[in-house]
């Protein structure tokens, strides 16, 4: 009897890690990433559906030994291409692969009954409370196709709703994805367990016409349109009995978890003792990995003990299969319906677009001074084009415009005039003044049309040049010069955009462990002042580690070898004191030894010229996550006034650009929630440390 069990459950293991015939071919050329993989639970379902994992990270050294041990053979490229991370606060997202489908299993301490249910303030044990917002920054960077993440129930209604609202806001509202949830146990997809959890799904840019999931508001909208729905329940595939191959007191075991094993069997602790043939057994990962939907070959070179452990911390496998093909194959579907998207963009994009119209209009661009006034000076501009589009339009004779196809050969003339003139800029200007978050501008798709700008968008966010144009004047002629455009027309244009990648970290010496508590629960309006401010109260001296991410740091020392601890001590005078202005700044260091010793400070005019060549590397030169190779990506920017009206900068009169820059750029002050900084942490090595993020802003 015991051996036919064995076949009947090998049978139904159609899983095999092994048995790639069984792949779903209407699935399959997708690729996912595999983030708190655990032991590979989301990978093994996604696999078997045809997806190709391209990255993966998971922390504990014994799970990872267990990963790399099952899918080495069938995961070469992430192992080949050195993909696989253990520290997810080291990722730097641009550079992972790209990919489909994000999954992720994040901690569950945090949130469960079995913790200590401190949430997003869990930072007594490294950070992971936290970790959420390493997967959204993810997400914002890469702009994978879908989600897909797993939790405990708890989260739902952790912190009276709160933690899962400010998911839900992030995910909806500040990324632009669709957000749909159920709780869902291993039993409702044929486990015998009941392991509650909440699977959280979304798709990018499906709100755009199906309305928001998770808005009541949208609801009658999305009752006339298709949406993501999760799969049926199903019949258990088999019970605890086959598990033990013996007559089991239970139907659907208990939810496998971590702590409490070997609690008495009527113990309201007990997970792991059942009562089979009438006697009291203990589960062992044999029976654990059935339970979880793992297939017989999957092995464990690691002990008994932490065999259990990684099981209990993984997922439901069928469960993850069972939603991931909806997943799958809802995400395919709507790749259809985005080609019937209208033409939606936001301030920024749209203001791109006008700069490039203009330009055609005026077949010029007018060179300013530092205060972002119009000089005498202009380039005439021969050829206008980017790096997203095929198409050349050239500029030989005023008011006329010749469209070359660079992939076709082929060419259409244009009276410029015809089509754009003052007041249609003057109507575009006040469409995108008005605009909301993202929207349409009918006027725009008609030039869009005849122009034959098929694209959404002329540059993206790994370009510094959003525009690429021939220019000349009296004195120099050069060719496929780039530019960036910076608008004024919505909010005031970012210089260095807030992430997990421009963190700073100071370690906190002469502090005890006891405040952190009483100095992270401030929150006052100006709780990251009155934080440093309490920290220093109680003795604590805040002492310059390093950017978080090396590759910032190898950026900022291909500037000036001194520059990350500049960077520091900005960082400390802006959020200690609330002086926002970097000339001010710099002002307030040449007044302060203390944060001059930091930085082998030499004098004022030393350290100006410092920041402005920090300045002028970032505008044309660097992205925070990216290794800088000390060439600039683009050789001027354009500034789109809060009128329509445009000025430039180019690199002929670099003193111009770096004293506007170094006049009109501030620091700001983004979601210390969001970007993980401003609290007191407790690392493993028991320090404790404290992290500022540096935003610029024009």
């Amino acid at each position: 009897m015991v051996k036919q069990l064995e076949l009947d459950y090998s049978f139904d293991q159609t899983e095999s890690l092994n048995r790639q015939s069984n792949k779903n071919t209407a699935l399959s050329n997708f690729k996912f990433i595999d983030l708190f993989a655990g032991i590979g639970g989301f990978h093994l379902a996604m696999h078997e559906l045809g997806g190709v994992c391209v990255f993966a990270s998971e922390i504990d050294r014994y799970a990872r030994a267990t990963y790399i041990h099952n899918f080495r053979k069938i995961s070469s490229q992430l192992f080949d291409q050195d993909c696989f991370n253990d520290d997810i606060r080291k990722i730097v997202p641009e550079e992972i692969p790209d990919f489909d489908v994000l999954c992720a299993g994040f901690p569950c301490q945090p949130f469960s009954q079995a913790g200590y249910k401190r949430g997003f303030d869990d930072v007594h044990n490294s950070e992971r409370g936290n970790l959420f917002f390493n997967i959204a920054e993810i997400i914002e960077v890469k702009k994978p196709r879908a989600y897909f993440l797993e939790n405990v129930r708890g989260l739902i209604n952790h912190n009276h709703g709160q933690t899962f609202k400010l998911i839900h806001e992030i995910l909806v509202h500040d990324l632009g994805y669709s957000f749909y949830y159920q709780i869902v146990k291993a039993s409702d997809y044929g486990l015998p367990q009941l392991r509650p959890r909440v699977f959280i799904v979304g798709f990018r840019d499906e709100s755009s016409f199906s309305g928001d999931p998770a808005d009541v508001s949208s609801a009658k909208e999305r009752a006339t349109s298709r949406t993501f729905s999760f799969p049926p329940k199903i019949p258990l595939k088999f019970n605890m009995s086959d598990v033990w191959g013996g007559i089991c007191s239970r139907e659907i075991g208990f939810t496998l978890r971590v702590g409490g094993r070997g609690s008495p069997i009527n113990d309201r602790r007990n997970w792991d003792s059942y009562l089979v043939d009438e006697e009291v057994r203990q589960l062992t990962y044999v029976e654990a990995r059935k339970m979880q939907g793992f297939p017989t070959d999957f092995e464990f070179p690691v002990s008994p003990t932490q065999a259990i452990k990684q099981l209990g911390n993984s997922v439901a496998v069928d469960a993850i299969r069972a939603v991931g093909i909806n997943v799958i194959s809802y995400m395919n579907s709507l790749q259809k319906e985005q080609k019937k998207m209208k033409n939606k963009q936001n301030k920024g994009e749209w203001s791109e677009l006008l700069a490039f119209v203009r330009i055609l209009a005026e077949q010029k661009i007018i060179l300013s001074d530092a205060d972002l006034q119009a000089t005498e000076n202009y380039f005439q501009v021969k050829k206008v084009t980017s790096q997203n589009i095929n198409l050349d339009f050239l500029l030989a004779e005023k008011d006329k415009v010749e469209i070359v196809n660079r992939q076709t050969g082929h060419t259409k003339s244009l009276i410029i005039s015809s089509l754009i003139n003052e007041n249609v800029l003057n109507t575009l200007t006040t469409a995108i003044k008005n605009g909301k978050r993202t929207f349409s501008i009918p006027e725009f798709e008609v030039i869009q049309n005849v122009l034959g700008l098929t694209v959404v968008k002329l540059g993206n966010s790994s370009q510094k040049a959003d525009i690429i144009l021939d220019i000349e004047n009296e004195k120099i002629a050069k060719i496929n010069e780039g530019f960036g455009i910076k608008s004024y027309l919505g909010s005031k244009p970012t210089l260095f955009n807030a992430s997990g990648n421009t963190n700073f970290i100071f370690e906190i010496e002469n502090l005890a462990t006891n405040k952190i508590d009483e100095i992270n629960n401030i929150k006052t309006r100006t709780k990251l002042t009155d934080r440093i401010k309490k920290i220093e109260q109680y003795g604590g001296k805040f002492q310059y580690v390093a950017p978080e991410k090396k590759t910032l740091e190898y950026n900022l020392k291909m500037v000036d070898l001194s520059m990350p601890r500049i960077i520091g001590s900005i960082l400390l005078a802006f959020y200690k004191n609330r002086i926002s202005a970097i000339s001010k700044i710099v002002d307030y260091i040449h007044d302060h030894t203390d944060l001059q010793q930091t930085i082998q400070y030499e004098d004022k005019d030393w350290l100006i010229h410092k920041v402005k060549q920090l300045l002028v590397d970032i505008l044309l030169g660097f992205f925070a996550g990216n290794e800088w190779d000390g060439i600039y990506k683009a050789q001027g920017t354009i500034v789109v006034k809060e009128t329509g009206e445009q000025v430039a900068f180019h690199i002929i009169d670099i003193e111009s650009l770096k004293s506007y820059l170094f006049e009109h750029i501030k620091l700001d002050t983004p979601s210390t929630t969001r970007h993980r900084y401003g609290k007191l942490i407790l690392e493993s090595d028991k320090k404790l440390y404290f992290k500022l993020n540096l935003q610029l802003r024009f």
